[in-house]
């Protein structure tokens, strides 16, 4: 069988990670910083799109590694309109949206556009997959208290999936024959409800519901939250900061670093201890909560992100929750990776890639 070459990407607010894959192996792995001042001088993200990819292509080869022997090239997929997962060729309606920001301004919509551009240039396909706009909600789950506010679904799809998938084929069992609960640990936390193969409930994890995290407010109190805004002492960009960026580890503690705060806990500091216990705490509840939706029929509870490499964290979520499933624990982001093996499913003939409208 031939060994397809792949490029992945992953552009992140202050980063852009790229991964080359000879089949499933990986070649070469580098994570490009982009200071504050490198960005200050781009009003949107999508402004970006020049200086992002001219690093990459530089990146490539300094590294010796010939973009012409690429077969494919693969993009994290960005805020489109809501999609069924899957992997997506990128074409000129994803573009278009990608362009627009229509629904929100967010790094990883430079992954399919500069996908895309390298891939012109080569004469080769370009995709996305499980995009953060995967919807796969029951439609009872998109039912809110109020009907201008419906429940949408916005969470860490491509780590989540690739995560479900991996604990499938681990254990000899399809993903579309198991019930799984997957919590994604991250600057932001998504705890959703797999039901044989679709998610079927799931925070909003950008900025809307969901446990308090290193960068998200979570879950707020309605009416307290809706006088502060009226109480003329703050913004409506600022209380949005508050919510997502801002809110949260960086807003109790004033870093975004679970690392940093685990060192604080550890050396004696007791509220950052407690509010590491808060976020592993409320996690546990809404692990719980989606348990319900699967009527307490759970195979396993899989731990992954960044986040899940802290010890304490996961013995503490696994504590409060292990006595609705096996929980396991498959820490890091994954992403690149799951990238590139989306892309050689579709190289290799196992899955058609869906169409974009």
């Amino acid at each position: 069988m031939k060994q397809y070459r792949i490029l992945a990407i992953n552009p992140g607010s202050t980063s852009t990670k790229v991964a080359i894959y000879d089949g499933r192996k990986l070649l070469k792995e580098i994570t490009l910083r982009h200071s504050t001042e490198e960005l200050a001088g781009f009003k949107r993200i999508a402004d970006q799109f020049d200086f992002r990819k001219r690093i990459i292509l530089d990146t490539m080869k300094e590294a010796d590694i010939d973009i012409a022997s690429l077969d494919a090239v693969i993009g994290r997929g960005g805020m489109l309109k809501p999609v069924d997962s899957g992997i997506f060729e990128v074409n000129e309606a994803m573009k278009a949206d990608l362009r627009a920001s229509a629904r929100g301004e967010h790094a990883s919509n430079l992954g399919g556009l500069i996908a895309s551009d390298i891939a012109e240039m080569l004469g080769i396909p370009a995709y996305i997959a499980d995009p953060v706009v995967v919807d796969e909600l029951d439609d009872v789950a998109r039912i809110g208290g109020l009907p201008e506010l419906e429940r949408v679904s916005i969470f860490h799809a491509l780590n989540q999936k690739a995560m479900a998938r991996m604990y499938a084929e681990r254990v000899g069992r399809r993903y579309e024959d198991l019930n799984l609960i997957v919590v994604h640990l991250g600057g932001g936390i998504s705890v959703g409800a797999h039901r044989q193969g679709r998610v079927v409930d799931v925070n909003q994890a950008l900025d809307g519901e969901g446990p308090l995290s290193p960068e998200r407010a979570g879950t707020l109190p309605a009416g307290a939250l809706a006088r502060m805004c009226f109480s003329g002492k703050y913004t409506e960009e600022q209380v949005l900061k508050m919510i997502t960026g801002k809110g949260g580890l960086v807003a109790h503690l004033g870093t975004n670093d679970c690392r940093d705060a685990s060192r604080m806990a550890d050396e004696g500091n007791a509220k950052a201890r407690l509010v590491l216990d808060a976020i592993a705490y409320n996690t546990a509840k809404y692990v719980g909560a989606v348990a319900a939706v699967l009527k307490g029929r759970v195979d396993a509870i899989i731990i992954t992100g960044g986040i899940a490499n802290d010890k304490k964290i996961c013995a503490y979520i696994a504590e409060h929750v292990g006595f609705i499933a096996p929980v396991e624990v498959m820490p890091g982001e994954n992403e690149l990776e799951a990238l590139a093996f989306n892309a050689l499913r579709v190289l290799e003939g196992e899955t058609v890639p869906k169409v974009y409208v």
